[in-house]
């Protein structure tokens, strides 16, 4: 079922948003838009002692995205499922294995909707990379070759899932509330940044509508 058709039946207030990467500098912007947007939010926090967002939509689940225990606890009583965990320096790798965590977690509780965050590093077969695009690509590849392959393991677990995902794909990452207008491509990223304040609406609006279901849209500032 799309979840916009499940809003209709349904209060927004009634379905619970199951965060992961939440008190990361991304997703404190998501946690703030799906709470101004009336949505419940469960949050799987490392740190929750130094999360500071206070809200009686929040509840948290301390834990981390690579132990299963932890992201089926999150994932209990949730509708759908946004990650927009990043790969911290000198710890283990997190993409592959939060990923399989995440599908299974879904599969036992019933959700079928995940939306995660990636660079445009991610390889698809329907891309059409300008050089720019490219080249970011190949330095990410030349730089971090484990870590760019853990997320391409990660994208091949999507593509090879039942579920209904999205990909998103965004450049580097201006960290403001400005909402500039924004570029949207299945093939190429055709701009350098993005606000995190447009990428947080992004996540959101996609528990609304079913256009990028099993796709991996690049957004940029225009």
């Amino acid at each position: 079922m799309c979840i916009d058709n499940f809003l209709q039946e349904t209060m927004i207030q009634n379905i619970k948003i199951a965060v992961l990467g939440g008190g990361g500098r991304t997703g404190k912007y998501l946690v703030n838009e799906l709470i101004a947007k009336g949505y419940s939010v469960k949050l799987l926090l490392r740190n929750p002692e130094n999360f500071q967002i206070k809200s009686p939509l929040i509840e948290i689940i301390h834990g981390n995205a690579i132990d299963f225990v932890a992201v089926n606890s999150l994932l209990k009583n949730c509708q759908a499922v946004i990650s927009t965990i990043g790969q911290r320096p000198g710890e283990p790798l997190v993409a592959e294995q939060a990923t399989k965590n995440v599908l299974e977690a879904m599969s036992r509780n019933g959700i079928n909707r995940y939306i995660l965050l990636a660079g445009i590093n991610i390889d698809t077969p329907f891309d059409k990379k300008g050089p720019e695009t490219i080249n970011a690509t190949n330095w990410m590849k030349s730089n971090f070759p484990i870590i760019q392959e853990d997320r391409q393991k990660s994208y091949s677990l999507l593509v090879n899932s039942s579920i209904n995902w999205t990909l998103l794909r965004v450049p580097f990452i201006d960290f403001t509330q400005a909402k500039s207008k924004m570029g949207i491509s299945l093939y190429d990223c055709l701009g350098n940044k993005i606000d995190a304040g447009s990428i947080a609406t992004f996540l959101r609006l996609q528990l609304e509508d079913c256009t990028y279901y099993n796709k991996s849209p690049f957004i940029y500032n225009a």
